[in-house]
């Protein structure tokens, strides 16, 4: 049995304007690596055909799929890739109608079963975390699917069902590390956001699994609100293999909650610093986890930059979709992080349900007053799987095409606002911030600071001029 896994690409950054993004951020698809490394251990042929590294048209993806002589294909899709996706496994049933088609990821176990009422190339869906249900389904030559936990698969009247649920690994160290080796031109081709590193070449990790919070927008359908994590000594070893293996020097803990057990992040700081391991890295961390003790750890231990979701600057939209905290509150933890030597970064939603234009300038004013070495803004997009997104059209317009449900395209207009009003609030956030002597004055210092980001940002300003002449900015 030999499986191929393909991560689709999905172009569809903004309408009509090219897609720079994987020019300074491409993180490995860790789900996938996760899963291949499982089924490796039990002794199962994979490959990985990464797209998002490599995109290609359909017609030669299809082509590269057949000459690997696989028996079974498993796309891992976030919804705005799902249609990508599905127009190669579409191309590849015309071609080669034996090969198995399985789908898995974000949109797979948000929509369900039904997505198989709806899209005939498609075989099978893995519903929630994939590394079991996959070496059960290569281990049954993917017959008898019925009986396996945590499949969504067609009855006898072709209507998608669901077998039954499949059980979450209770031992996340009992996974091997993700197959990396199994990415073309890794880790060189991979690369974290630029000058949100201090060195090269650097990558991902998730170190959890799970969430226990239930913000609005935040779809837990794959890992559920549960909270698991790898020891300690699983995230050394990991760090460490990463350095020895791959030459890597800065790694970025991808978790949503990186900080949330305390007693496990004072263990890896502190066995981090004894071991001596000169790999930086960057976290996620809520506000309600800082303290001026954790920071000392974090920053002892090579904590390069933390990452905050603080999504908005009206208290009252805060108290509709996350869990409340004070605003001053935020400026006083982030000047902590400030002061003990690391950078912070502040990631923020504009068009969430319940907001107009004057709280989307408190938002835009607010950002301004904070301590923030940068930000990410995103458009609010209600995915299936999150909270609001089951009424989310009595609080707005929704257009819920698949594919350009990336966060970036505006897919949602709050009642009393227009989408020209969105696009114009968005692009002015990014503007007032980032047109300030302050952050100017911030990148300069990355001249020594994150050198590699300088020489890619230079070597791509052609890229970076064009993009620049269709905005707004």
């Amino acid at each position: 049995m030999k499986i191929l896994f393909v991560h689709p690409h999905g172009n569809n950054w903004l309408t009509g304007v090219t897609d720079i993004t994987t020019i300074f951020n491409l993180m490995p698809p860790l789900g996938i690596l996760s899963i291949a490394a499982w089924l490796e251990k039990h002794g199962v042929d994979v490959e990985i055909l990464d797209c998002y590294a490599n995109p290609e048209p359909p017609e030669t993806i299809v082509r590269r799929i057949a000459a690997t002589g696989c028996d079974a294909v498993g796309l891992s899709c976030t919804t705005s890739s799902f249609p990508e996706g599905y127009r190669i496994v579409s191309l590849l049933k015309e071609r080669h109608p034996g090969i198995t088609v399985v789908v898995g990821g974000a949109h797979a176990c948000t929509i369900g079963p039904p997505l198989l009422d709806t899209h005939p190339a498609i075989d099978c869906l893995v519903i929630g975390e994939g590394e079991n249900t996959m070496l059960d389904l290569a281990n049954a030559g993917f017959r008898g699917i019925d009986k396996i936990p945590g499949v969504a698969y067609r009855d006898s009247q072709g209507k998608g069902v669901l077998s039954s649920h499949r059980e979450l690994i209770s031992n996340l160290d009992d996974l091997p590390f993700p197959a990396y080796h199994r990415l073309t031109d890794f880790p060189k081709r991979y690369k974290l956001p630029l000058f949100s590193y201090p060195t090269f070449p650097n990558t991902s990790i998730i170190s959890s699994r799970g969430c226990p919070y239930s913000c609005s927008y935040c779809d837990r359908s794959v890992f559920s609100r549960g909270f698991r994590f790898n020891s300690p000594d699983y995230i050394l070893e990991h760090v460490a293999m990463l350095n020895k293996d791959y030459g890597i020097r800065h790694v970025f803990f991808y978790d949503d909650l990186f900080t949330f057990d305390r007693k496990r992040v004072a263990e890896f700081c502190e066995l981090k610093e004894k071991k001596n391991i000169h790999v930086t890295y960057n976290c996620i961390a809520r506000l309600e986890h800082v303290d001026a003790e954790l920071l000392s750890l974090l920053k002892r231990s090579g904590c390069w930059q933390v990452n905050f979701g603080i999504e908005s600057g009206d208290p009252e939209v805060l108290k509709k979709h996350r869990k409340f905290y004070g605003l001053d509150e935020v400026g006083q933890k982030l000047a902590m992080v400030k002061k003990s030597g690391m950078r912070v970064k502040g990631l923020f939603m504009v068009g969430l349900p319940g907001e107009d234009e004057a709280a989307i300038r408190r938002t835009i004013d607010y950002a301004l007053t904070l301590p923030l070495d940068e930000i990410n803004v995103t458009k609010f997009t209600p995915f299936p799987g999150a909270p609001v997104y089951q009424n989310i059209r009595d609080f707005g317009e929704f257009n819920e095409e698949w594919e350009l449900m990336n966060c970036i395209n505006t897919v949602f207009v709050p009642n009393g606002m227009t989408r020209l009003q969105i696009d114009d609030l968005y692009d002015e956030f990014i503007s007032c911030f980032y047109r300030r002597r302050r952050i100017h004055w911030g990148y300069t210092k990355m001249l020594w600071q994150s050198p590699h980001s300088i020489y890619s940002f230079l070597r791509n300003l052609p890229a970076i001029l064009a993009f620049e002449a269709k905005q707004k900015w």
